[in-house]
C-alpha cells in the first residue's frame, strides 16, 4: 500500500514538472515571438521613412515649391527662373490651393516662359510689372542653377554638309563661294611686337601667326609659355618654327622621313611620326605598317600635352581627312591658332564625289571651324604655283592656299 502511495505521489511530481517545462518553453518561444515582431516592425518603419526622406529630398532635388509646412504643393510646377527664395515684393506672390476667383493665374515672361501650374493671389497692381521684371528674356534664365545632369556630348561621325551654293548645284556656284570664303579674312589681326623678337612679324613669308594682344599667343610668347606643333612631310619650309623657337615656345616637329624616333637639333624637338586621320590598325603588325602614323589626339595623350598656342599643317592634300577627324573629336578646342595649306588642284586622299560635291564638302568643313570659334585671320597664295582648280583652270584660282585661324576663345592661362 505504501509503495503504491509512493508511486502515485512521484508521478504527480513528475506530471508537475513538466507542466511547468511545457509554461517554460511556452513563455519562452512568446517572448522570441514578441522580440522578432518588435524587429520586424522596427525595420518596416525605418525603410518607410528613408523612402519619405529620399522622395523629400528628389522634390527638393528638382526644384518643386515647398509651403511653409515643408510639404510640395500638390500639383505644382517651378519655372526654373522663379524660386521660392526670390523675393519680388511684400506679399506679392503668395501660393495657396486656389487663386483669386477659383482660377488659375498666369505668369507671363518671355516668349519661353513656361506657364505656371501653382495658383496665386495678386496684391498689389505693380506686383505685374515686378513679375514681368523676374522673367526671364527671350526664353533665357541668366540666374537659374546649371543643370544636375549635363547633356554629354555624343559622338559625332560625319560633319554637317552645308545647303548647296545654288539649286542647280554647278561647280562654279560652288567654287565661288568657296574661294570668297577662303580669300576674305573675318578678323583683323594687328601684331604687337612689344617685347618680342623681330623675326615674329612674319614679313617676306608665306607662313605666319597672329600676335594681336586681344588674343593669347603674344602673351604666352612673352611669358616663355608657348607650344607649336609643326606637321609635315619634311620639304616644307621650317623658318617660322626656328624664330617661335628663339622666342622661347616650346617647337615639336612631326616628320616621317627623320632617321631616329625623337631628337632635339635646333631648339625644337623632332619625332618620327606622321599625323593622321585614324590610328594604325592593331591587326597589321607593326613591321609591316609602311609609316608610325597616329592621329593627332593620340599624340597628345601620349605626350601629355594638352593645349597647342599654334598648330601648322602641310600635309599635301591629306589635310581635309585630318581636319575632318580633329573636328569630330574636337581636338580643335586645345588650338589656339591653325595654320594650314590648303591643296585645291585635286579633292585629297580619300575624299569622294563629283566635282562640285567635294568643293562642297571643303566649304562645309571650314564652316565647321568657324563654329568653333576659329575665324580666318590670314589668306596666302602662291603666285607660282599653278592655276588649277580640280584640273581645271577656274576663276583664276591657285592650286594652294596658306590660311591662318585664330580661336577666339582661347582663354589667357
Amino acid at each position: 500500500m505504501d509503495r503504491e502511495r509512493e508511486w502515485a505521489w512521484e508521478w504527480k511530481e513528475a506530471r508537475t514538472e513538466a507542466k511547468l517545462e511545457d509554461c517554460r518553453t511556452a513563455n519562452t518561444m512568446g517572448i522570441d515571438r514578441q522580440h522578432r515582431s518588435l524587429v520586424l516592425r522596427l525595420c518596416l518603419l525605418l525603410t518607410v521613412l528613408g523612402v519619405c526622406v529620399h522622395v523629400y529630398l528628389e522634390l527638393g532635388r528638382w526644384g518643386q515649391p515647398f509651403l511653409h509646412t515643408g510639404h510640395p504643393a500638390r500639383g505644382s510646377q517651378v519655372t526654373p527662373g522663379l524660386r521660392q527664395t526670390d523675393k519680388i515684393s511684400k506679399g506679392v506672390l503668395l501660393m495657396i490651393a486656389g487663386g483669386e476667383g477659383g482660377g488659375p493665374l498666369e505668369l507671363k515672361g518671355g516668349e519661353g516662359a513656361t506657364k505656371k501650374q501653382v495658383k496665386y493671389v495678386r496684391t498689389l497692381k505693380r506686383d505685374t510689372e515686378a513679375v514681368r521684371e523676374m522673367a526671364p528674356v527671350g526664353g533665357q534664365d541668366p540666374g537659374c542653377c546649371p543643370p544636375l545632369h549635363p547633356r554629354k556630348k555624343v559622338p559625332r561621325w560625319h560633319i554637317d554638309l552645308q545647303p548647296w551654293a545654288t539649286p542647280s548645284h554647278t561647280l562654279e556656284d560652288e567654287a565661288i563661294r568657296f574661294l570668297n570664303y577662303i580669300k576674305t579674312p573675318h578678323v583683323s589681326c594687328d601684331p604687337s611686337l612689344g617685347g618680342l623678337p623681330e623675326g615674329l612679324s612674319g614679313a617676306g613669308q608665306a607662313w605666319r601667326v597672329c600676335l594681336d594682344d586681344k588674343f593669347s599667343l603674344a602673351h604666352h610668347i612673352r611669358s616663355k609659355q608657348c607650344r607649336v606643333y609643326s606637321l609635315g612631310m619634311g620639304m616644307e619650309d621650317k623658318q617660322l618654327e626656328l624664330s617661335l623657337a628663339r622666342a622661347g615656345c616650346e617647337v615639336h616637329c612631326f616628320d616621317p622621313s627623320i632617321r631616329q624616333a625623337h631628337v632635339q637639333d635646333s631648339d625644337m624637338w623632332y619625332h618620327r611620326l606622321s599625323v593622321d586621320w585614324r590610328d594604325p590598325n592593331p591587326a597589321i603588325p607593326s613591321q609591316q605598317q609602311r609609316s608610325n602614323t597616329k592621329k593627332l589626339a593620340t599624340i597628345l595623350n601620349d605626350f601629355g600635352h594638352r593645349k597647342i598656342d599654334v598648330l601648322k599643317a602641310d600635309m599635301e592634300s591629306a589635310e581635309w581627312k585630318i581636319l575632318e577627324n580633329l573636328i569630330l573629336e574636337d581636338v580643335l578646342e586645345e588650338v589656339g591658332q591653325l595654320l594650314l595649306e590648303v591643296h585645291l588642284h585635286w579633292p585629297g586622299f580619300e575624299v569622294s564625289g563629283d566635282d562640285s560635291t567635294v568643293v562642297r564638302y571643303w566649304y562645309s568643313l571650314l564652316r565647321e571651324l568657324q563654329r568653333n570659334h576659329f575665324l580666318l585671320f590670314y589668306s596666302h597664295s602662291d603666285a607660282n604655283k599653278p592655276h588649277l582648280f580640280l584640273h581645271k583652270n577656274l576663276l583664276n584660282a591657285s592650286s594652294t592656299y596658306i590660311l591662318g585661324w585664330v580661336n577666339t576663345r582661347w582663354k589667357l592661362q
